[in-house]
């Protein structure tokens, strides 16, 4: 793999992610994505997307018949143009990248991240991927392939699913417990048992 098809992006935030089991869409091959929603402000990380594609491009001119490059797919599209109704992609580019083998996930302090629940969509983070041509069944263009992952800082969860940091703030202890009194312990139960009477109610 040619370094210069090769780039670590800036901050993006992460949407779509499938990157600790394997996805299939309509019929595909599993495989492990990300998309990557990048700020427009950030030029760096756009030039060097664009220098990269125009590097996998030269490369694989033979693979693709030397069809030229706006004849192409290309990976780095528009939010203005191609989702102008959500607000999430106002001002961003955005791409999807995937690997068939599970990507490395690791914090700013480069420690693996292991718990689905600390790398979701909405996060912020880099990402380490590589550019490709490729032609398939008549489908000509420039692939984005997923290397490693950075997650960096938290952000607003994507999906409409919130944390439950968010949801509970730090006012715990002043939660009002008068009408629990009796039924409030120290410490909580050596065991519980799997079902009680209690529990009728289920059925």
């Amino acid at each position: 793999m040619s370094e210069s098809t090769k780039i670590v992006t800036g901050a993006v935030i992460f949407s779509y992610c499938h990157v600790f089991e394997p996805d299939s869409f309509n019929g595909s091959e599993p495989a492990y994505s990300v998309q990557l929603i990048i700020n427009k402000s950030d030029t760096k990380t756009v030039e060097a997307i664009k220098g990269a594609i125009k590097a996998a491009y030269e490369a694989g001119k033979a693979k693709l018949g030397n069809t030229p490059m706006n004849k192409l797919r290309i990976p780095l599209r528009d939010g203005d143009a191609d989702r102008p109704d959500d607000p999430l992609y106002a001002g961003r580019y955005f791409m999807n990248a995937k690997t068939k083998t599970q990507p490395e996930i690791v914090d700013k302090n480069r420690q693996e991240i292991l718990d689905p629940r600390e790398f979701y969509s909405g996060c912020i983070g880099r990402a380490s991927i590589n550019f490709f041509t490729y032609n398939t069944s008549g489908s000509k263009g420039i692939g984005v392939g997923l290397n490693n992952l950075q997650k960096l800082a938290d952000g607003s969860p994507l999906g409409g699913r919130s944390r439950a940091s968010d949801d509970f703030g730090d006012d715990a202890d002043s939660v009002d417990l008068g009408g629990f009194g009796n039924e409030i312990t120290t410490s909580a139960p050596a065991s519980v048992s799997a079902g009680s009477e209690d529990e009728d109610w289920l059925s």
